[in-house]
């Protein structure tokens, strides 16, 4: 029922009713219309802003599941990550060593990309940091994959060299020295016989006649023949694979330099040129540059108990003879 309105009409002292005018009833409506239409607004707004919308409830649950996915995937790039470690732990102890090759360095296995940019783009994603580090594991394995199959192709390459590996690594005795009694003084720290002081000698001595046949070690190429001050005459082989071997205090040479020798040729004659106290051979083994036991070289020529034998005579001080 519509309410109707009286005024007080004090000359009559009666009550007079009102009618409104045409603008105040459209203007009553309008604010009727527009009340209801807020009150419906709100009716459906606030449902939307306590619940959401179906898409967003949508987006909700994709987001969740990109999620997920995103962190079952690093778990399995944290596994793979594991195998390969594994992979590279065999591939340095292991293969590499079988083939006396240089383990890859961890510096060029951990290295990074150096561009701090180039993840710039995942940051305004959401669930940035966990993107960012998906994405830096993912480039980081990547990129250890490469490296490590790279090796692989190093190490093929080694098998298939192996037999010519074989041929030049250094592996016999410098001369006949079966009862091994040639054998005058080993590798390491010792009292120099000249000086009476304590030094490190750095190669293996045999004792020997002037002249007795001195021998390539292992195949390879005679780089230089002539006297080295303290070594007297000398001849050095390069074997390749990182190997040289030296030959010392020699009275006479039978190659030339720049020939390609075999293991077992004569190359010389035992001397006693140089810094030397009798005729005898002075023998090194070079691996990479640095000089090393040549006692863990003579695998072709000594049985176990040679071996064990060689290593007490070699560590016989009273011998020195450079």
């Amino acid at each position: 029922m519509r309410k109707v309105y009286y005024i007080y009409n004090p000359r009559t002292q009666t009550y007079d009713r009102i009618y409104p005018t045409v603008r105040q009833r459209l203007m009553s409506h309008l604010r009727r219309l527009f009340i209801g239409m807020g009150l419906g607004a709100a009716c459906f707004i606030a449902p939307l802003i306590l619940f959401g919308s179906p898409s967003e409830k949508e987006l909700r649950k994709e987001n969740s599941r990109l999620e997920a996915q995103y962190n079952v995937l690093s778990r399995r790039m944290d596994e793979a990550m594991g195998v390969l470690q594994d992979i590279q732990q065999r591939d340095d102890n292991l293969y590499r060593v079988i083939f006396q090759a240089d383990p890859i360095p961890s510096a060029i296995r951990q290295t990074g990309y150096g561009s701090t940019n180039r993840y710039e783009h995942l940051m305004d994603m959401a669930d940035a940091e966990l993107v960012v580090s998906t994405t830096q594991k993912l480039d980081m394995l990547t990129k250890q994959l490469y490296i490590q199959s790279r090796s692989f192709d190093d190490v093929l390459e080694m098998c298939r060299q192996h037999d010519e590996m074989l041929r030049c690594i250094p592996a016999i005795q410098p001369i006949s020295n079966k009862d091994l009694k040639q054998t005058a003084s080993g590798y390491g720290t010792r009292i120099d016989p000249i000086y009476g002081t304590t030094r490190f000698h750095s190669g293996m001595d045999f004792s020997a006649a002037p002249g007795t046949d001195v021998y390539a070690t292992g195949d390879g190429t005679v780089v230089k023949m002539g006297w080295e001050t303290g070594y007297g005459n000398t001849i050095i082989i390069d074997h390749g694979f990182g190997y040289q071997t030296w030959y010392a205090h020699l009275q006479e040479f039978r190659t030339r330099p720049g020939k390609k020798v075999v293991r077992g040729e004569v190359i010389g004659g035992v001397g006693n040129t140089g810094k030397s106290t009798g005729p005898h051979l002075h023998y090194e083994v070079h691996v990479r540059g640095q000089v090393v036991n040549p006692v863990n070289y003579y695998f072709m020529d000594l049985s176990a108990e040679d071996y064990d034998r060689m290593i007490q005579l070699a560590a016989n001080h009273g011998k020195m003879m450079d």
